[in-house]
């Protein structure tokens, strides 16, 4: 058995980040009125940092 780190792989692909901030962007705008918005609003900026 070797001791050798492996490296681990990627769950998202690039392209995932632009559907899960197009599904963030809509959500924003269901709960508006909700005070967890900011969050989300938080989440799609730090998304399109990734997507961009």
């Amino acid at each position: 058995m070797t001791t050798e780190l492996r490296r681990s792989r990627a769950v998202f692909s690039t392209e995932d980040f632009s559907l899960i901030k197009e599904a963030v962007a809509e959500h924003v705008k269901r709960v508006a009125d909700d005070p967890r918005s900011v969050k989300f609003a938080h989440l799609y900026h730090r998304l399109g940092r990734i997507a961009s």
